[in-house]
């Protein structure tokens, strides 16, 4: 194992592996990247994989706006399809809070170039022929969201990144982070030590015990969320279904199998990435109200995954004001696979220039003590 390193990258899902990528395409040499098992075992490959720019805060939806502008061109970028599926997303109201919500945030998405618009009920069974719309109010629908396929997501980005000469380790533990005077000095793992003065936490839903080993405390838990997926059918509906008070979404892959999942408010947090048949009954009771074709469709498996939870459900992006030379790309909040190709860009501007090409000072882990939160109405 290499004995030393410019930058050690902790964490091998989509974040890591595409900052590791955009350090290199900078210019910077000699990066390591540590994974505790292979790429993409983690959240990235657990993931509903949708990619959206229907939110309900400026800065998410700046943020995603320019990683759409990114995932458009990966695949030709990174020379590896990414099986990019602009088919939109579908969000369903169902309250009058909902109503108003959307109404602001279509009204913010078109001011910030967002080709996303609000719509009636019928107009929504006219994208989604299937659709029951018993009792949905309104809906937004914005033809460039989508979904991509996350395991050729984060493959893309490791491979081009080692193309760039960046070393790889998978199966490889961090056991401890050392620091002398609030200085990253190396990191120690199951292989042997890396000297390094930089290290970037990008280990999802182990990020608060990556921190911990750094000797600083990390607003972020993590909790499980549950999927299941169907048999492979013919096309019934291109876009995401989504709805926030109902709390489901729902895509229908290339290959004609069907994604669904909900978050359980109820989840305790922790490291459990088990599954329950409670769940499975739950989600199907959700969606073939929603989708009452379904019905017919049988259920082939079901997983779950980490969210990385913060306090605002907004990442944490930047060095740690206590230890010189760690940084936290963390606490995404289900939407890692969505953000990463801008988020990873401005990682790399921020460590190699001082500087980025977006602020993302706001993402700063100092806002939690200052009190400026930037909460994001639209999560599942």
């Amino acid at each position: 194992m290499i004995k030393s390193a410019s930058v050690v990258i902790i964490g091998g899902g989509i974040i890591g592996s595409s900052i590791a990528y955009n350090l290199a395409k900078m210019g910077c040499k000699n990066i390591v990247l540590l994974e505790k098992n292979t790429l993409a075992s983690g959240a990235t490959g657990r993931c509903g994989a949708g990619i959206r720019q229907q939110f309900g805060t400026e800065m998410n939806c700046i943020l995603s706006r320019e990683s759409i502008k990114i995932f458009e061109n990966l695949s030709q970028e990174l020379d590896y399809d990414i099986e990019l599926n602009q088919g939109g997303y579908l969000m369903l109201a169902y309250t009058e809070k909902e109503v108003n919500q959307f109404k602001k945030n279509v009204a913010l998405e078109q001011s910030l170039g967002i080709d996303a618009r609000y719509i009636t009920a019928e107009e929504a069974k006219e994208i989604v022929p299937p659709l029951n719309t018993e009792g949905v109010l309104a809906a937004t629908f914005c033809p460039t969201d989508g979904h991509a396929n996350p395991f050729n997501t984060n493959f893309a980005y490791a491979e081009a990144a080692q193309r760039l000469g960046v070393k790889i380790y998978n199966f490889t533990e961090v056991r401890e982070i050392k620091t002398e005077d609030n200085k990253i000095v190396s990191v120690n793992t199951d292989k042997g030590e890396v000297l390094t003065p930089i290290v970037i936490d990008a280990a999802g839903g182990y990020s608060g015990e990556i921190g911990k080993m750094a000797g600083v405390e990390i607003p972020v838990y993590s909790q499980r969320h549950q999927i299941l997926i169907t048999e492979p059918v013919d096309p019934l509906f291109k876009p995401m279904l989504m709805s926030f008070s109902r709390n489901f979404y729902c895509q229908q892959t290339p290959h004609g199998s069907i994604i669904m999942g909900f978050g359980d408010p109820d989840e305790p947090k922790g490291h459990d990435i088990g599954t329950s048949w409670q769940f499975a009954r739950e989600m199907a009771q959700k969606m073939t109200a929603v989708v009452p074709l379904l019905k017919e469709i049988s259920m082939v498996r079901q997983w779950s995954g980490l969210y990385n939870m913060s306090p605002d459900s907004q990442p944490i992006l930047g060095e740690h004001p206590q230890i010189k030379g760690f940084y936290m790309a963390v606490g995404f909040s289900g939407h890692g696979f969505m953000l990463a190709p801008v988020a990873s860009r401005l990682m790399a501007e921020l460590i190699l220039k001082g500087r980025t090409s977006i602020p993302i000072n706001k993402l700063d882990i100092g806002r939690f003590e200052r009190g400026e939160l930037i909460i994001e109405p639209s999560v599942v």
